[in-house]
């Protein structure tokens, strides 16, 4: 690990760096060592520009395809290798003069000074995370412009935010996932000194930082790596970008995305990651990529504050979730899309796509039933057949793992910007619905996360967009609408042109948050109700997570009744829901040993509920009662 230097004088601030097998190394004698992994090529030159003017320097070839070079090249030189006649961005550039396709810059993280060293992160089950995406964040569509709202966050009572993925993209705008510089901050957000400066100042607010990363794919525009590394991928294994990555046969493509794992986490300081999609992550061999660079994360940082990680599993592996001793051995949580498809059916009703396996099935006799198996035992399906899955058997047991494994969400960039228009909740379902569904969602002992703009009921619609160039650009376009076209509501030419071009700039700027929406009476309303929500789950739910042991679930006419249990059998948590807009009941049995126990109090009421409706055995159309231990 790269030691870390203290300035005393500098209000004890600090250096970060991680040094890396490749890309560009500042060295002690002056010089700039330069090495590629290049092992379909023969030959390697550096390009150097300096003065307008540009320089080639011959790279000597060494073992395992490495060529290197030592040059007077000192941090702000940009530079390319050439390979044949193209010339080719370097696959470890850490930033960008322009674009993707342009020239890299050397850097010197050392002359960026730290004030957060006294930072120790928090505990995982005080998390609350809250996911943004840079570019639409904010009017300014910075790093800079996002660290001005961090008051705004800090004060809702969000304790993590996660960012979309900022490894450079092409063009100005983008989700992010179709990166193909991992190591670069995209420069249409800032420069990297300014997302550090957007890390540390979220620090100061005592707020963790989690970056998504994408280890599954390299975007198909800007990326290089065929021209001199065909090794890097794999006609063994396919995925929906095609040809896999080769995590099996070269350990030069696992360092590689280890390594950028490691770097932005010491690096850039942040507080964990979250992996994409890593059911796209083809690798036979043993250890899995996966376990391989949890392993090293856990072993890299053991004697520093603890970084935590995340993942997108569609496969629902509960084993990458273990833990020992209570703490985890590789993954700390998932994301889980079992418990938003719940949410989501039951506030639409919605069938199709991704939902045809969120109706009544053998799971349980309704959608209900299958989100309180959710909330009391993390998945849905664990192991289970799965329409969506074409018949497959999807998941693995999970009713033996802590609440804070899975990380819930009503809503997302994924379930929102994946939708033909881009649509959030609160345009899809009434606000009595979304208003329990919250509820539930934000005080349940999962680790709850909230998409930009949710806590205010923000109606802008997030839509998907990319600025790709003039060959692929079309192509997207039709692909989009293509896509959609399965589904009814848009089987006609009209109705797909209504789909907004996710090539288009205006796409992208109809998806900014309007941030003067907040001074408005129905939003205004909605922002307290989170933020008396996130207060009561700070003060009493938070500190008991890591004491539930257990999950359990009643019947009960319309409505939810769960209650969690930790190792002496004694229950801590209850929640009585109706989620439907027809009254129902509760029995005399759930009453006297739940409702009446004189171990438990209220915690949180809505209004939909009364004193009377509780002795009465009634729930109220979309009630919501929550009750801890005292």
């Amino acid at each position: 690990m790269t030691q870390i230097k203290t300035d005393q004088k500098a209000h004890n601030s600090v250096t970060r760096a991680h040094k890396m097998p490749f890309g560009p190394l500042l060295k002690e004698n002056g010089l700039t060592e330069f090495r590629l992994w290049a092992p379909s090529a023969k030959c390697v030159k550096l390009l150097l520009f300096i003065d307008h003017a540009e320089t080639f320097h011959e790279m000597t070839p060494g073992e395992e395809g490495w060529h290197s070079v030592e040059v007077e090249a000192g941090a702000g030189v940009k530079y390319q290798f050439v390979i044949g006649d193209v010339r080719v961005t370097d696959p470890a550039s850490k930033q960008q003069y322009v674009d993707v396709h342009g020239r890299s810059v050397v850097s010197d993280p050392t002359q960026f000074q730290w004030t957060d060293s006294d930072w120790q992160g928090r505990p995982w089950e005080e998390t609350v995370l809250y996911e943004l995406n840079i570019g639409t964040f904010t009017p300014e569509g910075t790093y800079a412009g996002a660290q001005g709202k961090l008051g705004h966050l800090a004060d809702l009572g969000v304790t993590g935010i996660e960012i979309m993925p900022v490894a450079d993209f092409p063009g100005e705008y983008g989700w992010g996932y179709d990166g193909v510089l991992p190591f670069a901050p995209d420069g249409a957000y800032g420069t990297p000194e300014d997302l550090k400066r957007l890390v540390q100042a979220a620090h100061h607010h005592g707020i963790q930082v989690f970056l998504d990363v994408v280890y599954n794919h390299f975007g198909p525009d800007g990326n290089y790596l065929h021209t001199y590394a065909e090794q890097f991928f794999t006609e063994h294994h396919h995925t929906a970008w095609g040809a896999a990555l080769d995590f099996e046969g070269h350990s030069q493509v696992r360092a590689f995305f280890i390594d950028n794992a490691l770097y932005w986490l010491e690096e850039f300081n942040f507080d964990g990651l979250r992996l994409d999609a890593v059911s796209a992550i083809k690798d036979d061999s043993t250890p899995h990529f996966l376990v391989e660079l949890a392993h090293r994360v856990r072993a890299y940082f053991a004697d520093e504050r603890p970084r935590h990680l995340m993942v997108e599993n569609e496969a629902n592996c509960a084993s990458l979730l273990a833990r020992v001793d209570g703490q985890p051995e590789l993954y700390d949580a998932q994301w889980n899309d079992d418990i938003h498809h719940a949410y989501h059916v039951i506030a639409t009703a919605e069938k199709d796509g991704w939902y045809v396996d969120y109706q009544k099935n053998q799971i349980a006799d309704s959608t209900i039933g299958l989100l309180a198996r959710a909330l009391t035992e993390g998945f849905v399906y664990q192991g289970e057949v799965s329409i969506d899955q074409k018949g497959a058997n999807r998941g693995e047991k999970s009713g033996h793992l802590p609440p804070s494994c899975f990380v819930s969400y009503l809503q997302n960039h994924d379930q929102i910007g994946n939708r033909a228009l881009g649509d959030r909740l609160t345009t899809l379902t009434t606000k009595e619905m979304l208003h329990a569904l919250s509820a539930v969602q934000l005080l349940s002992p999962n680790i709850p996360l909230i998409f930009m703009g949710e806590e205010w009921g923000s109606e802008t619609p997030f839509y998907f967009f990319c600025n790709h160039g003039p060959d692929l650009s079309p192509l997207v376009t039709e692909g989009r609408r293509t896509e959609f076209s399965k589904f009814p509501e848009f089987a006609s030419p009209e109705m797909q042109a209504k789909i907004p071009d996710p090539c288009s700039r205006e796409t992208f700027v109809k998806s900014k948050l309007v941030w003067t929406d907040l001074t408005k009476p129905y939003h205004e309303e909605w922002f307290w109700y989170y933020k008396e929500l996130l207060a009561l789950r700070s003060q009493h739910v938070a500190p008991i997570i890591s004491a539930i042991k257990s999950g359990h679930t009643h019947q009960v006419d319309n409505g939810l009744v769960l209650e969690w249990k930790d190792a002496d059998d004694k229950t801590i948590l209850v929640l009585l829901a109706n989620l439907t807009s027809d009254p129902g009941n509760f029995s005399d049995e759930i009453s006297e040993n739940l409702v009446e126990n004189e171990n438990l109090k209220i915690l949180f009421q809505n209004q939909l509920i009364s004193g009377h409706d509780i002795n009465q055995k009634v729930l109220p159309p979309y009630s919501v009662l929550w009750m801890v231990a005292r």
